[in-house]
């Protein structure tokens, strides 16, 4: 997971070079060129159809940060004030967005992204738009403790971001995933997540992944992944991919090969 945070900083990179950006993030470049010191992963193949996958992963990436981006300025507005990203990455909303003054935003992940991550923004200077606090535990362990001690009030609403995360992680890790974060969340709480359509890696390929990830790639979206959060105690709302590009001015013009499923990009709020 490590390289494909670097990737996707990459991907994030390559979009706020565009004159019609659907989100600017500075620091992408600077995640990325110094992912670029360390080992490199193995050749990814170059003919013209993993080009193709390539782009296609990509794109998504780019849609998702944009859906997510909105998703959290909506919860500002409704008056949310902390904000938690699992599975941190090189995620860099706390210094590219606007915060109302009060926000508390909690990055949860390992040490060793958090402090490469940490190094980097040192050097780029950064500063912060609201209160900025890292949580160093692996989302295997209890970190619903861990998130406590930094000071995390769960009496409060919170907005949730599990972005490119439940994708690794077996059915049973997500379940136990999703009723941690339930017993933290007040009502009216949100939660943004990005889940993988069935046959995922079968129609993009592993080597679409940045990073060469796939073979960490575990989990799928459910079948009813509304009902399946109601089960979790969420009202979920459910957008694929090709409906959020158009809506972005993005719009996929092949047709799809099959029939869609419910899409990968949920928006929920906690009863």
């Amino acid at each position: 997971m490590w390289a494909t945070a670097v990737g996707v900083a990459r991907v994030r990179a390559l979009e706020t070079e565009r004159e019609n950006a659907l989100f600017r993030d500075p620091l992408a470049q600077a995640f990325a060129a110094a992912g670029d010191l360390w080992p490199s992963s193995p050749p990814q193949p170059d003919d013209e159809a993993a080009r193709r996958r390539r782009l296609a992963v990509s794109f998504s990436i780019v849609i998702r940060t944009k859906f997510l981006d909105d998703l959290l300025q909506e919860a500002s507005t409704a008056g949310v004030r902390q904000v938690v990203l699992l599975g941190a990455g090189m995620d860099s909303r706390a210094f590219r967005m606007d915060w109302p003054t009060g926000t508390r935003l909690f990055e949860v992940d390992t040490a060793a992204p958090l402090d490469f991550k940490a190094a980097v923004l040192r050097q780029e200077q950064a500063v912060a738009r609201c209160e900025r606090i890292t949580v160093a535990v692996d989302l295997r362990d209890d970190w619903p403790e861990a998130l406590a001690a930094a000071g995390h009030d769960p009496a409060l609403p919170t907005v949730w971001i599990a972005e490119g995360l439940l994708i690794y992680l077996p059915e049973d890790a997500v379940d136990l995933l999703l009723s941690r974060i339930g017993a933290r969340s007040a009502a009216g709480s949100r939660m943004g997540l990005t889940l993988g359509s069935r046959g995922v890696i079968e129609r993009f390929g592993a080597d679409a992944v940045p990073g060469s990830a796939a073979s960490m790639w575990v989990s799928e979206m459910p079948d009813d992944p509304v009902g399946w959060l109601a089960g979790h105690g969420w009202d979920a709302r459910t957008s694929t991919l090709r409906e959020c590009a158009a809506a972005y001015g993005r719009p996929i013009s092949t047709p799809p090969q099959r029939e869609e499923r419910p899409g990968g990009l949920i928006s929920a709020i906690r009863r």
